[in-house]
């Protein structure tokens, strides 16, 4: 019964951190700022960081089924 939720947010967690390493890898790739306004090492730092700690916090989503 209480899968349903953590398999959702699993999912939410997993499927946005992917896009974001995704999003923030074609920008840096093509040397393109990540933030408007932001040095482009601390932005592309950031999202990365954001990017690993999102797709970690749906794995442990997914174990807690």
């Amino acid at each position: 019964m209480e899968s349903g939720p953590a398999v959702l947010a699993g999912t939410v967690f997993a499927l946005f951190g992917a896009a974001l390493l995704l999003w923030t890898g074609t920008r840096v790739r093509n040397g393109a700022p990540v933030a408007h306004g932001v040095s482009p090492v601390a932005s592309a730092t950031v999202a990365t960081v954001f990017g690993v700690l999102f797709l970690v916090l749906g794995v442990w989503c997914f174990t807690r089924i």
